[in-house]
């Protein structure tokens, strides 16, 4: 049986009535099972896990992807979180028997249709991309929302789908393919921001940082801290405790954040690393047993 796993990315944390019915869709999907969503007020954003077949994936994603934008105004949007619109990112991951270019032909297919029926601009990132400038989610994000009609008017960046005009409702969709990753989080005291974005900058990859870390700095008025908000694109080569020893510089650490799923192997490393135990095997745990 392919497994495909969908993380859709909604531009609402703060209206727990329209995250639930936005997810409600997931939730009354048949084929699919919905493993988790996270919503953060700061951010202003929403984070749904869910996982099947790969059609009723794609059927389970789209219905979600289009009430999203039936209950989101972008033009009354704010949030600490980089974002581009209402359905701001759909990523594939393909979990079993299933490999990422089938991913992103699926990736594809679903960024026209939400294209054509949401009537707004779909880029395609990732292994879905169609052009090597795009293949970053960062880079398509650049500008944000207030930059988007400014971008959709430039050379070189009209969408890959959908209307090629500025939706002010709905702002554009990214959507693509990718291997799993680990969103977590760094939540430091005291909130100094300048001092949040200086570590982003220091350990992200793109500044020379750790290989396959992506980072941002953001403000937590709500908690009072500040935060370095990670995307660890390949745990083999970034670890939990690699991140956390990097970013504990110059500011306390008060706790970390893992947003939506985790690959259990990466719980393993933190075993190995902070209690030393280098030989540690995932068949040690006995939930392990029970997954075979």
């Amino acid at each position: 049986m392919k497994i495909l796993e969908c993380v859709p990315n909604f531009s609402e944390g703060r209206d727990e009535a329209k995250v639930e019915r936005i997810v409600e869709e997931i939730r009354k999907s048949t084929g699919v099972k919905l493993l988790d969503y996270f919503s953060d007020q700061d951010h202003n954003r929403t984070v749904v896990t869910f996982l099947g077949e790969p059609a009723a994936v794609k059927e389970a994603a789209l219905r979600a992807c289009l009430r999203a934008l039936e209950l989101i105004d972008m033009r009354v949007h704010r949030g600490g979180h980089p974002r581009l619109g209402a359905v701001d990112v759909v990523p594939f991951v393909p979990i079993r028997g299933m490999d990422l270019s089938e991913a992103a032909h699926l990736a594809r297919e679903v960024g026209r249709e939400l294209g054509a029926a949401g009537e707004l601009p779909v880029y395609f990132y990732g292994e879905a991309a169609t052009d090597p400038k795009r293949r970053k989610l960062s880079d398509i994000r650049k500008g944000e929302y207030e930059g988007l009609k400014e971008k959709l008017a430039t050379p070189g960046w009209e969408p890959d789908a959908g209307l090629a005009v500025f939706n002010p409702k709905s702002g554009a969709s990214v959507v693509g393919a990718r291997r799993p990753l680990i969103a977590f989080n760094v939540n430091l005291r005291p909130p100094l921001l300048d001092q949040a974005k200086r570590i982003a900058r220091t350990i992200r990859e793109s500044s020379g940082g750790i290989p396959s870390v992506q980072a941002i700095g953001l403000e937590l008025k709500e908690k009072g801290m500040v935060q370095v908000s990670m995307n660890l694109t390949d745990s083999r080569r970034a670890s939990i405790p690699t991140v956390v020893e990097a970013t504990g510089k110059g500011l306390e650490i008060v706790e970390g954040e893992i947003v939506g799923l985790i690959p259990l192997e990466a719980l393993v490393d933190v075993a190995r690393e902070y209690l030393k135990m280098p030989d540690f095997d995932p068949q040690q745990i006995i939930e392990t047993h029970l997954l075979e």
